[in-house]
């Protein structure tokens, strides 16, 4: 199967400090969190929950894209972060 993301919704996750996205491999349910200093402008220091999900939306072809290189299969969450996969 192939991981698609025909929900556009997300969401900020204030514990992570995260914005939560999920994918769809085929009737599965992958959960992805993007780490709000991978959004977050060069220099700017931690980045509002407005801040974040608008650099999301900005962004969310490439973070789509990054979330499958990143899939592997169906384990529990995925976490993008500035350096790669966490």
């Amino acid at each position: 199967m192939t991981l698609d993301f025909p929900n556009r919704s997300r969401s900020y996750d204030d514990a992570r400090h995260a914005v939560r996205f999920i994918g769809h491999d085929g009737m599965f349910e992958v959960v992805f969190f993007v780490e709000a200093n991978a959004l977050a402008r060069s220099g700017s220091g931690m980045p509002s929950e407005a801040d974040c999900l608008t650099a999301f939306d900005a962004a969310r072809s490439s973070i789509h894209d990054m979330a499958r290189k990143a899939y592997s299969g169906r384990r529990g969450t995925y976490v993008l972060t500035v350096t790669g996969l966490r």
